[in-house]
């Protein structure tokens, strides 16, 4: 088939490289998907053998529709962990061992037969995805926080990401939100990150402990050995009118908030945007409703008023397509600016 008239050339290549899949995206000029494909990341097998595979996919999903490499006017890609974006380098990504210190943007680059490939973080990615056609598309700032096993954040101001000096720019999920000796440890090892207190881990880990100091739930009946607690299961039980379930809940989303607070003040953006797998339904959902009526609450006593006022709070609207189509929008972002220097 050849693409309908509807799409709008120049075509970009966006690729999301994810622990489990890598996702793989043709977007046009005006942020439309003419196809996506995916295939299994295989870790273990490192990251030049994923950039072969990636060529293989890619190949296939064009002739699916019509096209070539030589239609592609460049690509992007997202990657998790900690990186050098200049450098195009992932440096120690926790979920990718055989990835460390690998130089992605270039295997890429060589695979697509030197095709340019813009770099970026995965949540980075997903946030400007959000920004250009999603949730955040009216506004000309936005802040995306990713739920999920963890926290993520991307920070889009104009067509720009947030990279920071190191690479290390929009890390939200790292912010401190509990500076006491006590506080709870997040998954990098430090105490007090929003992590510790928003993921789906965070969740589950703070049931387990109530649980042990003897609090009753209708999840207890679900618990087995063989059944591990979940934040989906968490999330239902809350849905059915579990108070053990909505008080979780809504503790999370009050750390939540008060992340959300000081990243108004520090960005002052035109949108704050949820997304993640760990999103309560949306709004869509009874528990997703009162999880953002709550944030909106805490803002608007601990915000200044203009700001509590005027900024949104909003779930994402892209789901897992927002990385590979941010992906190829940066690749766009940097494509035009090349022409146009």
């Amino acid at each position: 088939m050849t693409p309908s008239n509807s799409f709008t050339r120049p075509f970009f290549l966006g690729i999301d490289i994810g622990g489990t899949n890598i996702k793989i995206g043709v977007v046009d000029d005006s942020g439309n998907v003419l196809g996506h494909t995916k295939i299994k990341t295989e870790e273990e097998k490192g990251p030049a053998d994923a950039a072969t595979r990636v060529r293989m996919a890619t190949d296939k999903l064009l002739e699916e529709l019509g096209l070539t490499l030589s239609d592609i006017a460049a690509a992007g890609a997202g990657a998790p962990g900690t990186m050098d974006i200049p450098a195009g380098m992932m440096l120690e990504p926790h979920n990718l061992p055989h990835w460390y210190h690998s130089p992605v943007r270039n295997l890429l680059s060589d695979a697509l037969d030197g095709k340019r490939v813009s770099f970026a973080n995965d949540a980075n990615a997903a946030a400007f995805g959000e920004w250009w056609i999603g949730t955040g598309k009216q506004f000309h700032s936005i802040v995306l926080l990713t739920l999920g096993t963890g926290v993520g954040g991307g920070i889009i101001i104009g067509d720009l990401s947030v990279d920071g000096e190191n690479s290390a720019g929009s890390e939200c999920g790292h912010m401190i939100v509990d500076s006491s000796p006590e506080a709870r440890i997040c998954g990098c090892g430090k105490r007090g990150h929003l992590e510790a207190y928003c993921s789906a881990t965070a969740l589950v880990k703070r049931a387990n402990e109530l649980f042990n100091q003897g609090r009753k739930s209708s999840l207890t009946a679900r618990i087995s050995p063989a059944t591990p607690l979940t934040a989906l299961m968490i999330d239902e039980e809350a849905d059915k009118g579990d108070p053990f379930a909505i008080e979780i809940v809504d503790e999370l989303g009050d750390w939540l908030a008060r992340g959300i607070v000081s990243i108004m003040y520090c960005i002052d953006p035109g949108v704050i945007i949820l997304g993640g797998a760990m999103n309560f339904g949306g709004e869509d959902n009874a528990t997703g409703t009162r999880f953002l009526k709550r944030i909106r609450e805490y803002i608007k006593e601990n915000a200044f008023p203009i700001p509590a006022q005027r900024t949104t709070v909003a779930f994402a609207l892209l789901g897992g397509d927002a990385g590979f189509i941010g992906a190829a929008g940066i690749g766009r972002a940097e494509f035009h600016k090349r022409r146009h220097a």
